[in-house]
């Protein structure tokens, strides 16, 4: 696809055009979208999900990939291997399903496999990081690897491939035998209290910022004054402060200003700099030259 709005693909609902879009299917056709974008010196780009991207109003030049259409699911013992495309709450279930444990925290995570481990992704006290066995990866020359979990030096939100720009291609993860029904309770546990605390009602890219060491967002966020303030069509949600929801056809670019107006008042009211957890990508809208 040419000039397709990210829009239709992010969660926020806001992005602006990729110059090529495509949806690959298998390693091999990754392999040859890498070696295009090499042998034609084309910026590549890699997208997952899109459930904790902002992808910025201008959009992202050159070729972009979305490896959603990546998403088989196998298991294979104590092991469930998942393309990187498959969602990981879709992995969560087919562990559970298996009798299998150590996925439960990720059960209502709405990212990609490849998108968790490149962001070692955690909820209620579980990290990608605790029961990953090993990670494919190709390389932007179009070398292909495997990587052990030490390989990975996962720490909270980060991994290597975010240094790297490795594009991962698939996961295994080690579990536990348990009792099946425990493991399906504990999964339903886990989103009722999300559903209870999250604003799923609304677009919007998960939780925006890392949680500082001795702190917690969302009630910074409050005793700073800020919930419910609105920036366009972005409001920092009424039901959790520590999310900015699409209440009204925002922009990227709202969301952004929203991002760095928390980071303002944070800072003057708690000395906090917060960080965002969220990945921002793409380019700004290009500003008309004015006539002389």
């Amino acid at each position: 696809m040419v000039n397709e709005p990210l829009s239709n693909y992010t969660f926020t609902k806001t992005g602006g055009p990729a110059d090529l879009l495509t949806f690959p299917e298998t390693i091999a056709q990754v392999h040859d979208l890498v070696d295009y974008a090499k042998d034609n010196d084309t910026p590549l780009t890699i997208i997952g999900n899109a459930s904790n991207l902002i992808v910025r109003d201008g959009g992202i030049r050159g070729l972009v990939v979305i490896l959603t259409h990546m998403h088989t699911i196998t298991v294979h013992g104590n092991e469930v291997t998942a393309a990187a495309g498959a969602r990981i709450i879709d992995t969560s279930d087919a562990a559970g399903a298996a009798g299998l444990s150590g996925l439960e925290f990720a059960a209502g995570i709405p990212g990609s496999v490849g998108g968790a481990v490149f962001m070692n992704a955690g909820a209620y006290g579980g990290e990608v990081k605790d029961c990953v066995a090993s990670v494919e990866v190709i390389t932007r020359s179009g070398e292909l690897h495997t990587y052990t979990s030490d390989d990975m030096h996962f720490s909270y939100r980060h991994s290597v491939v975010q240094e790297t720009g490795e594009i991962v291609l698939g996961a295994t993860f080690k579990l536990v035998p348990g009792d099946a029904k425990a493991i399906r309770a504990e999964m339903d546990h886990l989103n009722d209290l999300r559903r209870s605390k999250q604003p799923l009602e609304y677009p919007s890219c998960g939780s925006v910022f890392k949680r500082p060491t001795g702190h917690y967002v969302g009630p910074m966020i409050q005793q700073a004054g800020l919930q419910g303030h609105i920036i366009g069509g972005a409001q920092i949600s009424m039901k959790h402060a520590g999310f900015i929801v699409n209440i009204n056809h925002a922009t990227a670019t709202d969301y952004l200003d929203m991002i760095h107006y928390v980071q303002v008042h944070v800072k003057a009211k708690f000395d906090v700099d917060l960080e965002p957890e969220v990945r921002i990508i793409g380019e700004p809208v290009a500003t008309p030259v004015a006539d002389k």
